[in-house]
């Protein structure tokens, strides 16, 4: 990504993106997620070809007061990586900057790789977490 793409999308995660730590299934840990929500199509299928994440369709319930929206979600751990460590630096909305690099310089060495937490390994995931949510 170039610096001018990683500046774009870091404006737009500021204003139309989240950056948070969520579960895919319930039994799972949380794990870093970035997502965009738009109506405007062509713009998340520009940011996939940045990210390589998924677009999906959101269901409209009254499509004659309403457009069509549709949220891109970059899940991949890799993918969440490379787009944090090129926006973080253009990011000026206050929350996502923190997260973003809460992120990056925490993450790792709390979560282990195969998934298996021991009690005091279990705690420092916790602990990594709780200060992540009140940012």
């Amino acid at each position: 990504m170039k610096k001018w793409e990683a500046a774009y999308l870091a404006g737009i995660i500021d204003g139309e993106g989240s950056i948070t730590l969520t579960r895919m299934h319930q039994s799972e840990h949380r794990r870093p997620c970035i997502t965009i929500a738009s109506t405007d199509k062509e713009l998340l299928v520009y940011v996939q070809t940045l990210t390589n994440g998924v677009i999906n369709n959101k269901k409209n319930y009254n499509p004659i007061k309403h457009k069509n929206s549709y949220t891109l979600n970059i899940k991949k751990k890799e993918d969440v990586f490379s787009t944090l460590l090129s926006t973080a630096p253009y990011l000026r909305i206050p929350q996502k900057r923190n997260r973003a690099h809460w992120i990056l310089d925490h993450y790792n060495e709390v979560t282990q790789r195969n998934g298996k937490y021991n009690k005091e390994l279990m705690e420092k995931k916790l602990l990594f977490e709780e200060p992540f949510f009140r940012i």
